[in-house]
C-alpha cells in the first residue's frame, strides 16, 4: 500500500496540534486545508476573516486566487465530517489533565447570533439576534461552553433553523425550538464524558418551564435566569414576580441583614465585591421545593437591576428535608451565586474571543460549509489552551481591560477596543502572524478577564472530589 504523502508543515505548535487530526482527512489537500484554515483564523484580525483574509490574498481582486479557491473547495465541497473532527477536540480536552472538565465546572447554554444578509444562506432568517439587542436577518447558533474559574472552551455547535425553511413551517417534524436543541446539546456533553456541577443559562432558557423540565427529567441539575417581572400564579397579598419575592425578604442594612446571607464575590483584578444571597418563596418554589429561587444582589435595600440576579435552581439546600434523596450535591448560597457568576463572565469574554477568529464572517450558503465553519473555529479556540499550557508565556502589561457591562442580561455585546487581543511583535511572515504568538495573546486575554476563584467552602465542591490544581500565579495574575 502506498504511504501517505507528507503535508507541509503548519508554524510552530500548531502542526503538533493539527497532526492529531490527520486520520479523519483521506486526502493531502485536506489536510493541507485543515492547517492553512486554523493558521488564518489564528492570524492577526486586521480585516474580517473572510476566505481571502484567510488567505492572504485582497479581498475583491483575489477571490478568485488559487489558495482562497482550495480553501473555499476545503470547506464547502471536500468529503469530510465536522462532526468526527469535533468529537477528536473533545478527545483532546479531555485527555490533557490540564483543560479535563471536573465535577466543580458549569455547562452554559447559549445562543449566538450573527447578522447575515440574503435569503439563501442556511439557517438564515429574521430572528432576535441577542448580541445586538435587535431582531434582524442572520444566523443563530445554539452552544454549549465548560468553564470554570481558570478556563473555558466550546464543547457543542448547532445552527437554530427557522420554521419558514420548513415545509410545514413548526408542524414540521424536522423542525427543532432553540430551547430543544440546548436541552439536546446538555444530555451530549454530559455523555460525551464532561461533567459539571450544573447547567447553567441566561432568562432566555431560565424562564422555560418546559426547558426546564426537559433537563431536570435528564438528571441534569442547573442554575437559571429569570426575569424580574416573570409573573407566577399566587393569591392575592403572595408574591407573583421573582422581585416581589425578593422585597418580602427581611433586610435591615449590612448589620442587621435579616434573610440576607453576605456572599463575597473576588476577581481576577483583585477587586472584591460583597453582595447578598437568599431564599425565597414564589408560589410553589421555596428553599424546600423541588424548585429554588435565590436572589443574589448587591444590594437588598434596593435591588439595581443591572447588580441583581434572579435564579431557579433544582440544586437541594443544605440540611433541607430533599438533600437525602436528591440525586445531585446540595448547593448553598454561595455556591449558586458562583455556578451562576461563572456564566455571566463568559456571556462577555467567549463571544469577543471567538469574533477575533472569525466566528461570523463566513461567506458561504451551505449548512455543512457553516458547520464545517464554526467547527474550526472551535479547533483554533482550543488550540490556543493547547499552545498556552503546552508553553505559557510571561505576564505581559498592560493587560487586556476587563469587559464592559452589557446592556442588560441579553443586550449587544461591546468589542475590544482595535489591538488589545492582537499578537505581540513583528509577525514572521508579512501576511500571516505566528499562531503560537496569536494564541498566546489571545489565552492571555482571556484568563486575565476571569473571575477569581473564591476560597472553597463547604458546598464549594463536591464531597470526596479532588480539588483541580492551580494555575500558577503567572497564569491567571492573582495573587
Amino acid at each position: 500500500m502506498t504511504g501517505r504523502r507528507p503535508c507541509p508543515v503548519a508554524p510552530g505548535l500548531l502542526e503538533g496540534y493539527a497532526a492529531r487530526f490527520d486520520d479523519l482527512f483521506g486526502r493531502l489537500a485536506q489536510r493541507r486545508g485543515f492547517r492553512e484554515y486554523l493558521a488564518g483564523l489564528l492570524a492577526p484580525r486586521d480585516r474580517n476573516k473572510t476566505l481571502t483574509a484567510l488567505a492572504g490574498a485582497e479581498p475583491v481582486s483575489g477571490a478568485q486566487h488559487r489558495s482562497v479557491q482550495r480553501l473555499q473547495f476545503f470547506l464547502s465541497e471536500s468529503r469530510w465530517d465536522p462532526d468526527r473532527v469535533n468529537a477528536r477536540r473533545l478527545e483532546l480536552l479531555l485527555a490533557d489533565p490540564a483543560t479535563a472538565p471536573h465535577g466543580g465546572g458549569v455547562l452554559v447554554i447559549d445562543d449566538s447570533g450573527d447578522r447575515k444578509d440574503g435569503t439563501r444562506t442556511a439557517h438564515v432568517g429574521h430572528q432576535w439576534l441577542g448580541r445586538y439587542g435587535k431582531t434582524d436577518n442572520g444566523v443563530v447558533t445554539v452552544t454549549t461552553v465548560w468553564a470554570d474559574e481558570r478556563l473555558y472552551y466550546p464543547v457543542h455547535a448547532v445552527p437554530y433553523t427557522p420554521a419558514k425553511h420548513f415545509a410545514k413551517g413548526k408542524s414540521d417534524p424536522g423542525f427543532r425550538t432553540k430551547l430543544a436543541i440546548g436541552a439536546d446539546l446538555a444530555v451530549r456533553a454530559r455523555d460525551a464524558g464532561f461533567t459539571f456541577r450544573a447547567v447553567a443559562a441566561d432568562s432566555a432558557y431560565g424562564d422555560q418551564d418546559g426547558f426546564r423540565a426537559e433537563l431536570a427529567d435528564a438528571g441534569l441539575p442547573f442554575v437559571m435566569a429569570l426575569k424580574p417581572r416573570r409573573g407566577t400564579w399566587a393569591y392575592g397579598p403572595d408574591a407573583h414576580t421573582p422581585v416581589d419575592a425578593a422585597r418580602e425578604l427581611a433586610w435591615g442594612g449590612p448589620e442587621d441583614p435579616g434573610d440576607w446571607h453576605p456572599v463575597t464575590r473576588t476577581f481576577r483584578d483583585g477587586h472584591a465585591e460583597t453582595w447578598y444571597a437568599a431564599d425565597a418563596t414564589l408560589g410553589a418554589w421555596g428553599p424546600e421545593g423541588p424548585r429554588r429561587l435565590v436572589a443574589a444582589t448587591a444590594d437588598p435595600g434596593t435591588l439595581p437591576g443591572k447588580a441583581t440576579w434572579y435564579l431557579v435552581t433544582n440544586l437541594p439546600r443544605p440540611g433541607g428535608p430533599r438533600e437525602t434523596g436528591s440525586p445531585h450535591p446540595a448547593a448553598g448560597l454561595a455556591e449558586i451565586v458562583r455556578i451562576y457568576g461563572i456564566r455571566h463572565w463568559i456571556e462577555q469574554s467567549y463571544k469577543q474571543v471567538k469574533d477575533e477568529l472569525g466566528w461570523a464572517d463566513f461567506q458561504v450558503r451551505s449548512d455543512i460549509a457553516i458547520r464545517r465553519h464554526q467547527t474550526l473555529v472551535n479547533c483554533a479556540f482550543s488550540f490556543c489552551w493547547d499552545a498556552w499550557f503546552a508553553d505559557p508565556p510571561p505576564p505581559q502589561d498592560p493587560a487586556p481591560p476587563r469587559p464592559a457591562p452589557s446592556r442588560g442580561e441579553r443586550g449587544a455585546a461591546r468589542r475590544l477596543t482595535p489591538g488589545t487581543v492582537l499578537a505581540a511583535g513583528t509577525a514572521r511572515d508579512p501576511r500571516l502572524a505566528h499562531p503560537r504568538d496569536r494564541a498566546a495573546t489571545l489565552v492571555a486575554g482571556m484568563v486575565k478577564s476571569a473571575p477569581a476563584a473564591t476560597t472553597p467552602g463547604p458546598d464549594d465542591l463536591a464531597r470526596g472530589r479532588p480539588r483541580p490544581a492551580p494555575l500558577h500565579p503567572e497564569l491567571t495574575n492573582h495573587r
